[in-house]
């Protein structure tokens, strides 16, 4: 899997991927919470907001409705160009030994 937790992604498919702001519309981005990679699936900042409700406990006794990120498919993001801040695909390559990710549309280098 080529995105990796703590990676900046812009959400370019499913009900989050546009958000309204007073410049107009806007591509949604977020930071990676989370990533399962044995399902494909990541949790962004922000984005695919559920509503989970709280069983009362001895700790919180009265039940509550908490509000959480889901998972969403990795295919539905893209990595955020540090360069160019647009969305691009991730190559690797080798440098000094060493297998490194990076950007394909400013050559920038995504692992330090």
């Amino acid at each position: 899997m080529k995105i990796k937790t703590g990676d900046t992604v812009v959400v370019i498919a499913g009900k989050d991927s546009k958000t309204v702001t007073k410049k107009g519309v806007e591509s949604t981005t977020g930071k990676v919470l989370k990533v399962y990679p044995e399902t494909n699936k990541v949790v962004v900042e922000g984005v695919n907001k559920v509503k989970k409700h709280q069983k009362p406990t001895q700790q919180n006794t009265s039940g509550s409705i908490i509000e959480k990120e889901a998972p969403i498919d990795a295919s539905n993001v893209m990595i955020l160009d540090p360069k160019t801040k647009t969305p691009t695909r991730v190559g690797y390559k080798m440098e000094n030994g060493k297998k490194v990710r990076y950007a394909k549309k400013s050559g920038t280098v995504l692992d330090k």
